[in-house]
């Protein structure tokens, strides 16, 4: 048995439908069903949980459990109510770790490239402690990855069965109720498709011109199987990034949308919110090294074929 929780939401609902279709495994999704999200995937063939109910139902089948995906948290990075990241981010992760750990079950978590701050650090996948401590993520969501990557790769928590997946800039299908959230391939395939000027923030760092601020892009499909690899090599175990290794700035990404499409290309610039300046991240790239030798050799998709998968595969619809 595989339990996901978030299997309703965007990262969650894609590995969900994929271990539906490529395991014999009894597949749990832990998460709440609403309007926006019963769609995402095909409930047949998927024992659905209310998180209410996560606990008695670990306790009633606790010999079933092989592993528990982690992917359930607040993901917004402007959200600023620390009780509410405090209790879903950080306690919420480390009961289910303690519940992994007492009955020696796998546990694979996200963490997040939000916990590099700036990226003066630079992005390297090192779980030693001495590294992590120099992160200063730029927002609550961060360091609320931040301080869970520091628990678990402690000496207090140990590392065995224990897998920290730090993504980068995920896009794809079943992100639509993440509202500011969504991804900016999303936002822009609904600029293009309504015909309006593509809105792009402007840049305020000197370093790098309006639109060619840069992000390490990943289509969830691969996102999914690097989690998918993990679950069935269990001997494989750390923090690793999860990213393209490749950044694209912001117009690669215009065009990228615009392939699709015969309207003519128009950008506005448009000031960054002074309410996200200050957490704004110029520069990521992930570094990838670490993940190619302890055995992943799938070819991530480029940003130009996944984006061609996801708006004609997806949002044409």
């Amino acid at each position: 048995m595989i339990i996901v929780t978030g299997g309703a939401g965007f990262i969650g609902s894609n590995l969900v439908n994929f271990l539906s279709m490529n395991t014999n495994q009894k597949i749990v999704s832990v998460d709440y069903l609403n309007e926006s999200n019963k769609n995402y995937f095909n409930l047949t063939n998927i024992i659905m949980v209310n998180p209410k109910n996560l606990k008695s139902f670990l306790r009633k089948f606790k010999k079933e459990v092989k592993v528990i995906v982690h992917l359930g948290a607040i993901s917004s990075t402007t959200c600023n109510d620390p009780n509410l990241i405090l209790e879903n981010n950080i306690r919420l992760s480390i009961r289910l770790k303690n519940w992994c750990d007492k009955n020696l079950k796998r546990f694979i978590y996200a963490s997040s490239a939000a916990t590099y701050g700036d990226g003066n650090n630079g992005f390297l996948d090192n779980s030693n402690f001495e590294y992590l401590s120099k992160l200063t993520p730029l927002n609550l969501y961060g360091w609320s990855k931040q301080i869970i990557d520091l628990n678990f790769f402690s000496k207090k928590f140990g590392k065995k069965q224990l897998v920290g997946l730090k993504f980068f800039n995920v896009y794809g299908p079943n992100e639509f109720h993440k509202d500011e959230m969504r991804s900016i391939v999303l936002k822009i395939y609904e600029q293009v498709k309504s015909k309006k000027s593509i809105k792009l923030f402007k840049s305020h760092n000197k370093n790098y011109k309006d639109g060619e601020q840069l992000r390490d892009f990943i289509y969830v499909k691969d996102v999914v199987k690097v989690i998918s690899w993990f679950i069935n090599n269990p001997n494989k175990n750390g923090l690793f990034n999860v990213g393209s290794g490749l950044p694209r700035s912001f117009k690669d990404v215009t065009n990228a949308v615009f392939r699709n499409f015969n309207y003519p290309k128009k950008i506005t610039y448009i000031k960054t919110p002074e309410n996200i300046r200050n957490q704004y991240q110029y520069f990521t790239k992930a570094e990838i090294s670490k993940l190619r030798k302890v055995g992943f050799k799938d070819k991530f998709l480029s940003l130009e074929d996944g984006i061609n998968d996801y708006v004609n595969n997806y949002l044409k619809f």
